[in-house]
């Protein structure tokens, strides 16, 4: 496999596969916002300074491998194109055989907003087709509180998500969002959360 370099043109946000099935949208809404905040003052320089990593799959299409939240966002916001950064290409690979391979790299995330994993077909072909996932905007929240380490483990905010699933219940989400804070943040220095990537709780 040789080592690809950076695509320095344009690529369509529409034409970007996901790699995962959901998003929390209170997420997508601080990145909106932030992108509003900047867009006049430094937009291009914006998209420059982030962009989306992305294995280059079979016949050539591009999914990305993270930054999802951001391009939901900017898509949302109708921004057409973003720069992509390939960290793999995979073109040679057969459709079933890359998706294994993507699979096995941490590359795919092919749970629904329950938590429960889907076949990997489930995984939506748009940026704009990609669910709500309540709990991933708390974990994200979360982490911005102190709850818990930034760490590079794939998907580690998905993982911290269904640890709150099974103790936060949606309606606190839906109705009191601070206080889910507050709870989630009690309980990520439980015990029982030890095994997440990026605990901050007190070591024995």
């Amino acid at each position: 496999m040789h080592q690809p370099e950076p695509i320095l043109h344009p690529v369509r946000l529409t034409d970007l596969r996901p790699t995962q099935m959901t998003v929390g949208l209170r997420e997508v809404a601080r990145k909106r916002r932030q992108w509003r905040d900047r867009v006049l003052r430094d937009g291009p320089e914006f998209l420059g300074q982030h962009m989306i990593p992305a294995v280059r799959g079979p016949g050539g299409r591009l999914w990305m491998i993270d930054a999802h939240h951001l391009a939901r966002a900017l898509y949302d916001e109708g921004v057409e194109a973003v720069l992509v950064r390939i960290v793999a290409d995979l073109d040679g690979l057969p459709g079933r055989l890359f998706r294994t391979y993507m699979d096995n790299r941490g590359w795919l995330h092919p749970f629904d907003a329950a938590g429960r994993r889907r076949p990997h077909k489930a995984i939506p072909k748009t940026i704009g087709d990609l669910t709500d996932d309540p709990y991933r905007s708390l974990a994200g929240e979360l982490r911005r509180a102190g709850g818990y380490a930034k760490d590079a483990t794939p998907y580690a905010e998905f993982l911290w998500a269904d640890y709150l699933r099974r103790h936060v219940g949606t309606h606190l989400i839906a109705d009191d969002f601070e206080q889910a804070v507050q709870q989630a943040l009690t309980l990520a220095n439980a015990d029982g959360a030890s095994y997440l990537p990026g605990w901050a709780g007190v070591h024995d």
